[in-house]
C-alpha cells in the first residue's frame, strides 16, 4: 500500500474537478486528483461538447434556410458523416491524453482509479493495476464524481438496452426509428439531433417539455420539433419494454395503450449521483444520495470544514457551467481556511454560492433555442416575491428579422416589484442563446431597472428585445 499527503485531494477529475484543482493550486496548495474514467469527464467526452459538436450543424443549417438569398443554397440535409466527424474531433476520439497532461502543467498529480473516502481526510484508490494509494488531506477532500442516467424501473429495462445520453452522443449508425422518453433538456436535445440525422424520432414526456422553464419556452419547442418532423407525445409515461431479440426491435409501451416499435430507444428522464461507491458510510453519510452542502459547498453532517461537495453531486444544479462557478468559490474557502482567514458567508461574497439560489443560466440548444437565467414567474411568486411579470414578442426587435426571415421568438422579464430588480428573463428564438448572460448580469449584478435603460443594445441587433422588455415594464 502506497501513501501520499497533499493539501487537498480531488475526487474526480471532470471540468468541476478540474477548476477546483486549479484554484487550490493557484493558492499554493498542493493538490491530488483521483480519476476512474477519462479526464474531462461527462461534459467532454458525453454530454455537453459532443452533444453541442452534433447540434450546431443542425442549427446553422436551420439558420440559413431561414434567409432568403441563402435558403436556395441549401440542398440537402445535414450530412450525418461529416457531423459524427466533427463531434469527434471535439470530443478528441476519447482519448483523454490531452487533458491529462493539463493537470500536471498546473502541478497537481493525477492518480488514476476508483477513489473512495476512507475515513476523515483519507481517501483510498483502487488502481487498475489492482495496487491500494492512501491519500490523506491536510485541508480538503473535495468530491466531483457527478452524476449518471437514471434509468426507470419498469419491466423489460434490462433486456431492451435502453441507450442514455453516453450512447446518443457516441453513437455512429443511425437507427430508422427512434423513442427518446424524458422531455428534459437532454431529451429535446437528442432528439432534435437524430431527428435531423435521420432517424424518425418520437418525444415522449411525462410532463410538457422543458417543466422547469417558462411554459411557453416547452410550448414553442414542442412547436418546433414537429415542425421538424417529431412525433410529440407529452402527459404519458412509459410502463414497459420489450426486445424479444437482441438484435432486433424494442417496443415501448405506454401507460395510454399506446405501443410504439422502435430501433432504439434513448432513456432521457434525469440524473442520478454517482455516490454508491465513494465511501460516504466511512464519514456518516448515505451512498448512493445526493450530498447536501452550505452556500460554501461544504458538506453537512461533517465535522470540522475539510469535505465538500461540488457539481452535480450536490444538486444545486445539475450544469457544467454552476459546477465551475462552485469550484471557484470552493478554491476561495479552501485557500482561506488554510491561512486562517474568516470567511465571509454573506450573499454574494467571494467564499458563497449565491448565484445557485438566484441567477442560474441555462440554455436548451433546441430550434427554436430556449435559455433562460434566474427564476420563472412561478418560482418568482413561491418565493414570496412581489412581481411584474412583462412579455414581449420578438419580432418587435427589428434585428431579429434581419437574422432570419419570419423570425419567431418570445421574451419574458420577471421583475421584483419592491427592488425594481430583474429575478428572471427567458427566450426563446433562433439566435437567442449568446444573449442569455446580458440577462445574467444584470439578475446577478442586481441591476435596477432605472439603470438598465442607460445600457444601449446596438442596433440592429436580436438584443434589441431588452428596450421592448423596458417599454413594456414602463408601459404596463
Amino acid at each position: 500500500m502506497e501513501t501520499s499527503e497533499y493539501d487537498v485531494v480531488v475526487l474526480g477529475a471532470g471540468p468541476v474537478g478540474q477548476v477546483a484543482a486549479d484554484r487550490c493550486r493557484a493558492a499554493g496548495l498542493s493538490v491530488a486528483v483521483v480519476e476512474r474514467e477519462l479526464v474531462g469527464g461527462e461534459c467532454s467526452y458525453w454530454g455537453c461538447v459532443p452533444s453541442k459538436a452534433m447540434l450546431r450543424p443542425v442549427l446553422a443549417l436551420n439558420d440559413a434556410r431561414r434567409v432568403d438569398g441563402a435558403r436556395s443554397a441549401v440542398t440537402g440535409r445535414v450530412e450525418a458523416e461529416g457531423v459524427f466527424r466533427r463531434r469527434d474531433k471535439y470530443t478528441t476520439n476519447w482519448d483523454d491524453s490531452g487533458q491529462a497532461a493539463w493537470v500536471g502543467s498546473i502541478g497537481a498529480d493525477l492518480v488514476r482509479g476508483q477513489g473512495r473516502l476512507d475515513g476523515p481526510r483519507r481517501v483510498s484508490v483502487e488502481t487498475p493495476d489492482d495496487r491500494v494509494v492512501v491519500l490523506t488531506a491536510r485541508q480538503a477532500v473535495i468530491m466531483a464524481p457527478g452524476s449518471r442516467a437514471a434509468l426507470p424501473d419498469i419491466p423489460g429495462i434490462a433486456e431492451a438496452r435502453p441507450w442514455t445520453n453516453r450512447r446518443a452522443t457516441d453513437e455512429h449508425m443511425i437507427p430508422g426509428r427512434l423513442v427518446v422518453v424524458g422531455g428534459g433538456p437532454v431529451g429535446v436535445e437528442m432528439a432534435t439531433a437524430w431527428q435531423a440525422l435521420g432517424s424518425q424520432v418520437t418525444l415522449v414526456s411525462q410532463t410538457s417539455l422543458l417543466p422547469r422553464m417558462e411554459p411557453f419556452a416547452g410550448q414553442m419547442v414542442e412547436r418546433g420539433l414537429k415542425e421538424a418532423g417529431t412525433e410529440v407525445r407529452t402527459g404519458v409515461a412509459v410502463t414497459e419494454l420489450r426486445r424479444p431479440d437482441p438484435d432486433g426491435p424494442v417496443t415501448v409501451s405506454l401507460e395510454d395503450g399506446v405501443e410504439l416499435v422502435a430501433d432504439e430507444v434513448l432513456m432521457a428522464i434525469g440524473r442520478v449521483p454517482l455516490t454508491g461507491d465513494l465511501g460516504l458510510q466511512t464519514v456518516g453519510l448515505t451512498p448512493g444520495t445526493w450530498v447536501d452542502v452550505d452556500d460554501t459547498c461544504t458538506v453537512r453532517g461533517v465535522d470540522g470544514d475539510w469535505l465538500y461537495a461540488i457539481g452535480d453531486v450536490n444538486h444545486r444544479a445539475l450544469l457544467t457551467h454552476e459546477g465551475k462557478y462552485q469550484s471557484r468559490i470552493v478554491g476561495n474557502v479552501i485557500a482561506a481556511r488554510a491561512t486562517g482567514t474568516a470567511v465571509d458567508t454573506a450573499a454574494w461574497s467571494p467564499y458563497v454560492a449565491s448565484a445557485d439560489r438566484h441567477a442560474v443560466p441555462q440554455v436548451i440548444f433546441s430550434d427554436p433555442e430556449a435559455g433562460m437565467a434566474g427564476l420563472t414567474a412561478s418560482e418568482a411568486e413561491r418565493a414570496g416575491h412581489r412581481v411584474a411579470v412583462v412579455d414581449v414578442d420578438m419580432v418587435k426587435a427589428v434585428g431579429t428579422l434581419l437574422w432570419a426571415d419570419d423570425y419567431s421568438g418570445h421574451a419574458r422579464m420577471v421583475v421584483d416589484l419592491d427592488s425594481e430588480t430583474l429575478l428572471g428573463v427567458t427566450f426563446v428564438g433562433p439566435g437567442v442563446a449568446d444573449l442569455l448572460h446580458s440577462a445574467t448580469v444584470a439578475i446577478a449584478g442586481q441591476v435596477p431597472i432605472d439603470r438598465l435603460w442607460h445600457a444601449v443594445p446596438v442596433f440592429p441587433t436580436i438584443s434589441e428585445v431588452w428596450l421592448r422588455l423596458l417599454e413594456a415594464y414602463r408601459d404596463r
